[in-house]
């Protein structure tokens, strides 16, 4: 009898709760051709799209938020009211809402819809800009009587972690959809001493940025930097959505005329791509990994009457724990198309370890730290699928031209949602990998909304 792994206990122990959702675990192939085969009809996919639509049509209208307290202009709710996050305003999910948003008022060809967006992702940028530091820093969350929750501006600003880099890409995607960034162009400058914050306080000795600590870095409980040393993890999170972010501003300063700034914003994300190339690309197991930077060469101090010797040619070290930020350099065409081959056939289209029935796994099943257990502070990034993780996926793929296993992927989120909805009436935040069960905080809408680029 073949040994029971703790990937199928743990799906056992979900089974019950999605057995409306999906056939029983033993029905389900399990070779790794299964689970990258498209599985919905025409027919079903477009039940499935339409289901989709109208849930995200109905609550659409309850995330667009009114002026309150301290955010005095008109934003972007993650949630309904009354559902985890529904007061609040975080970083980098405003940025993924409203590109879900947008998506949905564009195939309903909703223009009131896309106008009152404009406002309110254009308002939500503005709150954040409200309640930056003189010295650039943003606060990553923010609720109507509470600029700074996590206490991070104002202190010891090298000891916290400040919002994660998306605003170029929120300010790019709210100028697209007006037709217009000239009402960007007061607050340019902020963002370019958004970034100077970030290099200043969060470089490493080898340029790519760190996390200061693992408070609400977005990937909460990500083993390469929660628990870790304070500024150790250049997670590939944090300098895949910078390279990004410079990426947009350059767009930006093109379009404010300020070709200066375009031209450096341009040669500083050139050089951020080099560095995560350099130091992020692991040859030997052809993934990309997060980066320990804690190497330094302390002989001079330890040893000062003993001769140096050979030098310490490194200045970091790949963690090599394969989580789904590994595929970052190719959502954001950093990774070369030799890379992208090697990446997708070895550590995705070859087993299930990151390509599970109902998605991407967040971590590896063959990681020692994998657990789909539910956690609320932090969230679970430890294998459960995540609607962001998929989306991320799915874009590399079809980037780098795997479109038959980004369409597989794309049934796989739309299926998956679409069948929670009808279970539980709602959506939730993660999900069972092998059964699809919901895992976490009902009523959440966020990143689900991107499922709408995948129809």
């Amino acid at each position: 009898m073949a040994p029971i792994s703790r990937r199928d206990v743990l799906a056992g122990l979900a089974a019950s709760s999605a057995a409306s959702i999906i056939p029983a675990r033993s029905e389900q192939r399990q070779n790794s051709t299964a689970s990258n085969v498209a599985f919905l009809s025409g027919d079903e996919r477009s039940q499935h799209a339409d289901a989709l639509l109208r849930y995200f049509g109905a609550n659409a209208p309850l995330l667009l938020r009114a002026p309150d307290g301290i955010l005095k202009h008109p934003s972007i709710a993650q949630s309904a009211p009354g559902k985890a996050y529904s007061t609040e305003l975080w970083d980098w999910d405003t940025l993924w809402t409203s590109k879900g948003l947008f998506r949905l008022a564009a195939l309903q060809n909703d223009e009131s819809l896309k106008q009152k967006l404009c406002e309110h992702v254009s308002g939500s940028l503005l709150n954040f800009f409200d309640h930056a530091s003189p010295g650039g820093q943003i606060p990553i969350m923010m609720t109507a009587d509470d600029p700074d929750p996590f206490r991070i501006l104002g202190k010891d600003p090298k000891s916290r972690n400040q919002a994660k880099p998306v605003f170029g890409q929120l300010g790019l995607l709210a100028c697209d959809q007006r037709g217009d960034a000239k009402w960007l162009e007061p607050h340019f400058d902020l963002i370019l001493r958004f970034y100077d914050s970030w290099t200043t306080h969060n470089s490493s000795p080898n340029g790519l940025l760190v996390w200061g600590d693992d408070v609400a870095i977005g990937d909460d409980n990500d083993p390469t930097t929660f628990g870790r040393p304070f500024f150790s993890s250049a997670n590939l999170l944090l300098n895949c959505l910078f390279y990004q972010d410079l990426l947009a501003s350059a767009e930006l300063a093109r379009r404010l005329g300020r070709s200066a700034d375009h031209d450096r914003l341009s040669s500083e994300a050139k050089k951020l791509a080099e560095r995560i190339q350099t130091f992020c690309w692991d040859p030997r197991d052809s993934y990309y990994y997060t980066v320990d930077v804690q190497c330094v060469d302390r002989r001079a101090e330890l040893i000062p009457t003993v001769a140096r010797g050979m030098a310490m040619s490194w200045t970091c070290l790949p963690m090599r724990i394969q989580m789904f930020t590994g595929f970052l350099p190719l959502w954001c065409g950093i990774a070369s198309q030799m890379q992208a081959d090697k990446l997708v056939k070895i550590n995705y289209l070859a087993d299930d370890r990151l390509c599970a029935r109902w998605g991407v796994r967040s971590l590896s099943s063959q990681e020692s730290m994998y657990s789909l257990s539910f956690s609320s502070n932090p969230s679970n990034w430890l294998g459960p699928v995540w609607i962001i993780v998929n989306y991320f996926a799915w874009k590399a793929l079809q980037r780098y031209g795997f479109h038959k296993e980004a369409a597989a992927l794309a049934d796989k989120t739309i299926s998956l949602l679409a069948s929670d909805l009808k279970v539980n009436g709602s959506l939730n935040e993660y999900y069972h990998p092998d059964t699809g069960a919901a895992l976490s905080h009902k009523g959440f809408i966020d990143w689900n909304l991107l499922v709408l680029e995948m129809i």
